[in-house]
């Protein structure tokens, strides 16, 4: 099997390096990532520039463009073989409910929805880096199920690993997105020359955290698995819809 790394915090992060440690027991590992933090790019691809890649290693490589850019680079023409599976991740922040809209980690994970076997983002609700071998190990587990059991092909896994040791771990739920508050507003500051520049403010707080989402179980010390679907139709209001166009003169 060879499986495809990635993720949104640079070719450098430690979640990274150490889950293409571990993986390398169980499958040849490719690393494919940002040269730099890239945080929140989303699924963005650049497409007013060429991309230059390099060569770090003999199995990475590093990108100058978004999560999403490597990735579509690397199963659209770098690599001579296509991987098996996209493991974007461990990403250093959580990615919960909202966060799935912004995230590069994500991002990366969802352009390697046309393979075979399904593509999976991992995060560590963590600010530092502590217990990420505790994450290491959840995606360990996770792949040898994809490997005896196998989910169907375009399946994109949300993980999110709470920041505990791992016998603290109460175990994996399958969870739905929750959902947060509006954002913190902007913090307004001003450059040398006394021109006003803006920072974008903290996430909101989780606002839909009920029993089933992923905030709920990450809070309680499990593991949060949460599909997701690429169509972003909202079916239920096709008919709706519908309706209030007839009325349109």
């Amino acid at each position: 099997m060879l499986i495809l790394l990635s993720n949104d915090d640079g070719y450098k992060a430690k979640g990274l390096r150490l889950l293409s440690r571990a993986l390398s027991k169980i499958a040849e590992i490719v690393v494919v990532a940002p040269d730099r933090n890239r945080s929140g790019a989303s699924n963005s691809l650049t497409l007013d520039a060429p991309l230059r890649v390099e060569q770090i290693d003999s199995n990475v490589y590093s990108v100058n463009g978004t999560p999403a850019d490597c990735v579509h680079i690397a199963i659209t023409g770098l690599l001579d073989v296509e991987p098996d599976m996209v493991i974007s991740g461990i990403n250093h922040g959580a990615n919960l409910g909202d966060d799935v809209l912004y995230s590069g980690t994500v991002a990366a994970a969802m352009e390697g929805r046309f393979l075979n076997l399904p593509s999976i983002a991992v995060s560590h609700v963590a600010d530092s880096e502590s217990n990420l071998d505790a994450a290491v190990t959840i995606v360990e587990k996770i792949v040898h199920g994809v490997i005896e059991n196998p989910l169907p092909s375009k399946t994109v896994l949300n993980v999110n690993v709470p920041d505990l040791a791992l016998e603290s771990i109460q175990g994996l739920q399958v969870t739905r997105l929750g959902r947060r508050y509006r954002s913190d507003p902007v913090v307004l500051a001003q450059d040398p020359k006394d021109r006003p520049v803006y920072w974008i403010g903290p996430a909101g707080k989780g606002e839909d955290i009920d029993l089933g989402t992923d905030f709920y179980a990450v809070t309680n010390d499990y593991v949060s698995v949460t599909p997701i679907a690429i169509d972003m139709t909202n079916h239920s209001g096709l008919n709706s819809l519908e309706t209030w166009m007839k009325q349109l003169k």
